[in-house]
């Protein structure tokens, strides 16, 4: 059987650093001076230290307007619109960027035979694959996929794809983009567990290349776990002031719980100390505990996820391979490995693969 490799992970974030800006932000448009202390706590227990954004903050009269193109004002946040306009601009910039960083030569740009791309945060048309072909100067022939509006677990989708053309075709050349920005869709609101859910989004990208070249991470097999009974804990629809979002505070229980029952079934005759590598999406800190807690994990196991989360925060579906990248940099040849991303269903996605 054919088998499908990740060659190589590159990524890339906006400039700007939000976080900060974003903290103070959200705790004044809290007007509950019962609920502002609580909001503060939760901000500082989040282990997230840097999130990027490619809305620029900057300070007004002492306080921190999040945008410099008066994005988000209070009392006129903007519409739908506004924000996929906003996408538009700058998602193709951060994919081009990210694309320069995975350094393509002109050969192996020549042999790409397929272009996917998960983004969950924007869409227009002709959209991001034109514009990676245009980028890149590829062939107009090249298939282009666009896998949208799954979440924070497309890029295990995008990756299973990719795994399917190259074992069917085996000289394809799959070029994998996951690019998200998430900060375009924050909300005006009061409720508390909202503002906690978007203290952990953040912007960034990730291009991946795929192929039956011996080199990277070989992909063995991938796996789904729906979790029983939590169809409403994540829930991503379009609304007319944006995205809404709603992530229950239950999801960590509830991927605790699904991993303590269920862990045999995500890892098939592996054993958790057969895995050197874990690659967890770090949807936020108490996720990486419920991880930890669920498959009995050694604290430094999910060092790399905790690393991304804290320099980067949550970037949905870019953010696993982030993490993947920092796998990829410190395996050794024969190391086995997990990767592992949750969202709406609430589902698991996951694959099993090594390093060669």
């Amino acid at each position: 059987m054919t088998q499908a490799y990740i060659n190589r992970i590159a990524t890339d974030v906006p400039r700007d650093d939000v976080h900060n800006a974003f903290v103070e932000f959200a705790y004044d448009m809290l007007e509950d001076p019962r609920v502002q202390p609580v909001f503060r706590r939760m901000a500082q227990r989040a282990e997230i230290s840097r999130r990027y954004s490619v809305l620029t903050p900057h300070e007004v009269n002492n306080g921190f307007h999040v945008n410099a193109h008066d994005f988000y004002t209070r009392g006129r946040f903007p519409d739908t619109a506004k924000r996929m306009q906003i996408f538009e601009r700058f998602a193709p910039k951060l994919a081009q960027s990210t694309l320069d960083k995975l350094k393509l030569s002109e050969e192996e740009r020549r042999g790409i035979t397929h272009v996917l791309v998960t983004s969950c945060t924007g869409l227009y048309a002709p959209g991001l694959d034109f514009d990676i072909l245009d980028h890149l100067g590829l062939e107009t022939t090249v298939e282009r996929t666009m896998i949208g509006f799954m979440g924070c677990y497309a890029a295990i989708n995008g990756l299973k794809q990719a795994r399917h053309i190259v074992r069917s075709e085996p000289t394809a050349k799959v070029l994998l983009l996951n690019l998200e920005l998430c900060t375009l869709h924050m909300q005006e609101t009061q409720e508390l567990e909202q503002v906690l859910s978007f203290l952990v989004f953040s912007d960034g990208c990730a291009a991946s290349l795929i192929s039956t070249e011996p080199v990277g991470f070989a992909m063995d097999s991938f796996r789904s776990v729906l979790i029983p009974e939590t169809r409403d804990l994540i829930t991503w629809k379009i609304r007319g002031v944006g995205f809404d979002m709603l992530l229950s505070g239950k999801v960590p229980g509830q991927i605790g719980k699904a991993l303590t029952d269920g862990g045999r079934e995500v890892l098939g005759k592996l054993h958790k100390d057969d895995i050197a590598l874990w690659g967890v999406h770090p949807g936020g800190k108490t996720i990486l505990d419920a991880v930890e807690r669920g498959l009995d994990l050694p604290k430094e196991a999910l060092r790399s996820s905790r690393e991304v989360l804290d320099c980067f925060g949550n970037m949905s579906s870019a953010t696993v391979m982030f993490v993947m990248e920092k796998l990829m940099q410190q395996a050794r040849p024969g190391d086995l490995g997990c990767a592992m991303s949750f969202g709406p269903g609430l589902t698991a996605e996951t694959m099993l693969f090594h390093a060669v």
